[in-house]
């Protein structure tokens, strides 16, 4: 048997599945020494910030990171190769487990970043078990190599109806509850947060029981191991903590230290200061002031950003999932999109609703074309539009950024579409990246950018959904 079962075929990879390389290094070396050391700091941070993600996907996916990394970091992949094709695996199984190792690395876990399904390898778990059991990292190290392979193949390949999906109690894995929390459980956080205005980017829930009655530890992500506050709330003890993620955290904010001594500009400086205290701390409102000083700092060389961003994984909506990227700017892009953000006022009129859904003062952003040199987290996106802190956004402004060398290596090497005939693919492969920069560009600024967030007292009370 070379590959899983059918009835396992809908998750995993394809065998021809594309892997392809961002190429940043032309941008890279047209980098000042300065500017290189401060990109080299930032990705470390980042890097380091993005393993944080293996512990808010699933149980497994830190000890199967652990197994493949030490797996591919042992030897070279021919090297591995040739051993296993000389035990008797296949040049598909072989291929099927390098796929694999590309998803999860990818995807920053066992389940897609985009979608929230599981994936497991298309090899059999006996073949893969060969092949972990006769690389070099095993034959180094037996004990321990052991002792992982015994803890992930189980839930490596588990597919049970709850295993198959990220989700909340019953309905699917979550790493920001504990697995005895459910949707009721949630509601109950959400009503004492919403009690204290209190927001949950930079926590999970932890349930318990003390002395009868139903602990819920909303636990922040810092280095700093403290207790902020202890009460009573609908007859259940809420304990707000910080101290999670505090060993990799500590790691993100030595590296964005050593960065503070690359910056370009004091807007730079102030940013990293604020980030660090906001990851030692485990204090949001640091997060949100460095975004300010972020939001401030227009057309820099070498962009980033890191912290507790995108809140999709989370099934209550509120948790964000840890990302840092570093870019360099792409000035001939940028100089279209800039054309975008002038001509910005004079699209929003045409849009199919009235000026009443749109901000009072449209707040021209910073909109840049990016070459990706690090992105760490569970996917790649072809844009954002950050930070996501709505008070800022509304108030203040944001950032619209297009990743020009993710769209120009996603979309170059895509299969022919087999509806299509073999001169109407021939176009769509000329014009599908520059078309999808439009999209992205439009998506990310008259679409993120220009919609007004209602709250009472802010619309007309006559005001009709279009």
């Amino acid at each position: 048997m070379t590959s899983v079962s059918s009835t396992m075929s809908q998750f995993v990879f394809p065998d021809d599945q594309p892997v392809v390389k961002l190429d940043a290094a032309t941008a890279f070396s047209m980098l000042t020494t300065s500017e290189q050391l401060y990109s080299h700091y930032l990705s470390r941070a980042s890097w380091w910030g993005g393993l944080v993600v293996l512990l808010q996907t699933s149980q497994e996916s830190p000890d199967i990171f652990r197994l493949v990394q030490r797996v591919n970091t042992a030897e070279d992949v021919a090297s591995m190769r040739t051993t296993a094709l000389a035990i008797g695996l296949t040049e598909q199984e072989v291929t099927a487990y390098l796929v694999f190792c590309a998803g999860f690395y990818g995807n920053m876990g066992n389940y897609k970043g985009f979608g929230d399904s599981k994936f497991v390898p298309n090899l059999a778990v006996d073949r893969l078990e060969l092949l972990v059991k006769n690389c070099k990292a095993y034959k180094d190290s037996p004990v321990e190599m052991e002792k992982l392979w015994k803890m992930v193949k189980g839930p490596l390949y588990s597919l049970t109806d709850k295993e198959k999906q990220l989700g909340l109690g019953e309905k699917g894995v979550t790493k920001y509850f504990t697995p005895n929390c459910d949707m009721t459980d949630s509601e109950m956080v959400n009503r004492f947060m919403k009690s204290k205005n209190m927001e949950g980017y930079i926590n999970r829930v932890i349930k318990t029981m003390e002395g009868g009655k139903v602990v819920y530890e909303i636990r922040h992500a810092g280095v700093e191991e403290k207790e902020l506050s202890r009460e009573e709330f609908e007859d259940c003890i809420f304990k707000v903590t910080v101290g999670d993620y505090n060993e990799l955290l500590e790691k993100v904010s030595e590296n964005l230290d050593m960065a503070v001594k690359h910056v370009a500009n004091s807007d730079e400086k102030d940013m990293l200061v604020q980030y660090a205290k906001s990851f030692r701390e485990g204090s949001l409102d640091r997060h949100k002031d460095g975004s300010r000083f972020w939001i401030k700092n227009k057309g820099p060389i070498v962009e980033t950003y890191i912290g507790f961003i995108e809140t999709y994984r989370d099934p209550a909506g509120m948790r964000g999932e840890f990302e840092g990227f570093v870019s360099m700017v792409n000035k001939e892009m940028s100089a279209k999109f800039q054309v975008l953000v002038d001509r910005a006022e004079e699209m929003l009129p045409a849009l199919p609703w009235p000026k009443e859904f749109e901000k009072d003062t449209f707040l021209r952003p910073d909109f840049t074309s990016l070459d990706v040199l690090t992105f760490a987290g569970s996917g790649v996106p072809a844009g954002i539009n950050i930070p996501n802190y709505d008070e800022i956004r509304q108030e203040e402004g944001f950032k619209n950024v297009s990743l020009g060398n993710v769209l120009s290596a996603s979309y170059g090497v895509s299969k022919p579409a087999p509806f299509l005939s073999s001169s109407d693919n021939d176009i769509l492969k000329l014009w599908k990246v520059a078309s999808f920069e439009v999209q992205v560009g439009l998506h990310e600024l008259l679409g993120h950018g220009s919609g007004k967030l209602f709250h009472a007292g802010n619309f007309p009370t006559g005001l009709t959904c279009p």
